[in-house]
């Protein structure tokens, strides 16, 4: 049942990975605070849950004073991201959200990071019932919005395009987040190199694609030239997948969202397939496509708005948490 008025004004807490950040949405949903702090791991490590929790512990308090203080709204909601991340790093922020609840006297709301994801870019992109693409570190997914929940029509079978790049950056030490350095290096790359092609029906698989470019570092071949042929074949496979779903689903929107959201190669090709097939392109704006606050947020006062809150001593995180088992009752009615 929805809470009556629509005054309510989240407070949302992002901690599923390397960021910790507060969002603050008003009442119209619009985003009035996106504040966020990055762990970055040296060249060549990747994220480690304990060392990322520690950052998280560290910069909490001053993040959440900070986005208080350049708000003019008082939160009367709390949401936090429950899942799916790092155990560590889910729990910190739990934990910060739990004490804030309990202490103002607010609701709480438990959110997945992935429906987040997808929210705050339907709200920000204009969108109302995509195909949506998710890619992030933790997710690539072509998903459609039928009836209560999001339903996967085409996913990795193995790796995600996110982890595809954090790995393969690790291996040629260049600087976190992967999928950024890689775009740079990409963008010198003039030779294209051959790379495994792996689409089975609309899945997509990557683990031969990195196998493969790993074999190409250790060969000495350009590291632009490895990068640029990367993306291509990666995005290529991707793209071939979100066509076909978008002619079996017959949907007229196509939604981006998630981290490797912001790359401006993927956003080119997919839109190129939307306008193939008179679909409008809907990618999230590129400063709310990585992990954040406002997602959270945003995700926090809808999944309220309808019903969804729970008391602070039956709160939990779930570390591994699928997109299609979560409830989502407010597709239809965002906008």
């Amino acid at each position: 049942m929805r809470p009556s008025g629509d005054s309510s004004v989240c407070l949302g807490i992002e901690s599923t990975a390397h960021t910790f950040g507060v969002g603050i949405v008003d009442s119209d949903g619009r985003i009035v605070v996106n504040l966020n702090s990055t762990y970055r791991p040296p060249l060549g490590v990747g994220i480690h849950p304990r060392k990322a929790a520690l950052h998280h512990v560290e910069v909490a308090h001053d993040v959440i004073r900070q986005a208080l203080g350049m708000s003019p709204l008082q939160p009367t909601i709390i949401g936090f991201s429950a899942g799916p991340g790092l155990g560590p790093c889910l729990r910190i922020g739990a934990t910060v959200a739990r004490t804030l609840a309990a202490f103002l006297e607010r609701p709480l709301v438990s959110v997945h990071h992935g429906v987040a994801h997808l929210d705050l870019a339907i709200s920000a992109a204009g969108a109302r019932d995509p195909l949506a693409v998710l890619v992030s570190g933790g997710h690539t997914a072509i998903a459609v919005h039928i009836g209560k929940r999001w339903l996967f029509y085409g996913e990795t079978q193995d790796i995600t395009l996110g982890n595809l790049f954090d790995m393969f950056a690790r291996a040629a030490k260049l600087p976190s987040p992967g999928g950024v350095s890689i775009e740079k290096v990409a963008q010198r790359g003039t030779t294209f190199l051959p790379l495994p092609y792996t689409v089975k029906g609309n899945d997509v698989s990557y683990s031969g694609v990195l196998t493969a470019a790993l074999r190409l570092l250790e060969k000495g071949e350009r590291l632009a030239d490895i990068c640029f042929s990367l993306q291509e074949v990666a995005f290529s496979m991707l793209v071939e997948a979100v066509e076909r779903s978008l002619v079996q689903t017959r949907k007229d929107e196509v939604l981006l969202a998630g981290g490797v959201a912001a790359n401006e190669r993927l956003r080119e090709m997919l839109k190129l397939v939307a306008d193939d097939h008179g679909a409008s392109f809907h990618p999230v704006p590129v400063q709310y496509s990585g992990d954040c606050g406002a997602q959270i947020a945003c995700s926090g006062q809808l999944a309220y708005r309808e019903g969804f809150s729970l008391p602070v001593e039956t709160s939990r995180v779930i570390p591994r948490w699928r997109l299609d088992e979560v409830d989502v009752t407010w597709i239809p009615r965002q906008n």
